[in-house]
């Protein structure tokens, strides 16, 4: 099965994340699609994954996949793998992605590529094209070794889109030796969400170290109420406590893609670019004219971002009602 390129499906909310749809519109374009679901899904589960590119599936709804972590599932993937040898398998720059893969690497005794932002297969090897120092540059790394190639691939490297196939789902049997439930689940906090999530958003309003204060927040999420949008952060904002972690964009955050981003107060630290600059429309809000955020920006605004954010919310709201 040497032109398979294999998908490890990730649910959140029981849905797919969207770095997995994204993985399989590369893995369509490359060769055959794949994918590998593991754990309780909703019942459209594999009719989701054959819309964006899957082929073939690879299925079990065992719950030990979601109780138990990484070693049920890295067990199963490693005699699909030794089974089929896929050419490449594509997983998530996720917390289970980058388990699974560490744990695969050594079990299979073969290389992985973390951080891809594409590939291409050359003969029997993989290139992956690899962002560094903020997406300013991209460094390339070749994978030669024999057998499938692991990779990590980071959010929002490629469009998904609807690539509908037929598709054969494979029941597979799921691991039961205790070896390999040693790291259990004990609880699921579910965090409250307000309003759109920045996984999708297409209009995102940003603030940084500029914002002064938690409660100034209040004013981008009004901007961003006004235009449909969510609210992100900069590290320093994350940092300083103003905001939680899941609003974090960035290079140990989020990496988002909107059509619209909007960055108060923010300077444009190589670490907040490298998780937004690919925006398709960027607005900075700054005081400071040589902030390097400006550099990146679409239209640029130099100006107190207490004064301009509310009179832009006013504004809108007028043409809005107008």
């Amino acid at each position: 099965m040497a032109d398979a390129i294999w998908v490890y499906a990730e649910l959140n909310d029981d849905r797919f994340t969207p770095t997995t749809l994204e993985m399989l519109a590369k893995a369509a374009d490359v060769g055959k699609a794949e994918a590998v679901l593991l754990g309780p899904a909703p019942d459209d589960a594999a009719q989701t994954l054959a819309n964006y590119g899957a082929s073939k599936i690879y299925r079990s709804a065992d719950p030990v996949y979601r109780d138990y972590l990484t070693l049920p599932a890295a067990e199963t993937v490693a005699e699909l793998i030794q089974k089929h040898s896929p050419a490449v398998m594509l997983f998530a720059s996720s917390y289970a992605g980058r388990d699974i893969v560490a744990n695969l690497s050594a079990r299979l005794d073969c290389g992985a590529i973390s951080d891809v932002g594409d590939f291409i297969l050359k003969e029997g090897s993989v290139e992956a094209t690899i962002p560094a120092l903020g997406a300013s540059y991209q460094n390339t790394s070749t994978l030669v070794s024999q057998g499938t190639k692991l990779m990590l691939v980071r959010p929002k490297s490629f469009e998904p889109r609807i690539n509908e196939q037929p598709v054969s789902v494979e029941e597979i049997q799921a691991p039961s030796e205790a070896a390999l439930q040693k790291v259990h689940m004990k609880e699921r906090v579910a965090v409250k969400r307000e309003g759109p999530q920045l996984d999708g958003a297409k209009t995102i309003i940003s603030g940084g170290r500029g914002l002064k204060g938690e409660e100034n927040f209040a004013m981008l999420k009004e901007l961003a109420d006004v235009l449909g949008g969510a609210v992100g952060a900069t590290r320093a904002a994350v940092d300083a406590g103003w905001v939680p972690y899941a609003m974090q964009i960035g290079q140990t955050g989020k990496t988002v893609k909107p059509d619209l981003y909007i960055a108060c107060g923010i300077s444009g630290a190589v670490q907040h670019l490298s998780g937004m600059k690919t925006s398709k429309f960027i607005i900075s809000i700054n005081k400071d004219a040589e902030a390097p955020i400006f550099q990146y920006s679409d239209f640029g605004v130099v100006g107190d971002v207490f004064k301009v954010v509310p009179q832009l919310t006013e504004e809108i709201k007028k043409r809005k009602g107008a």
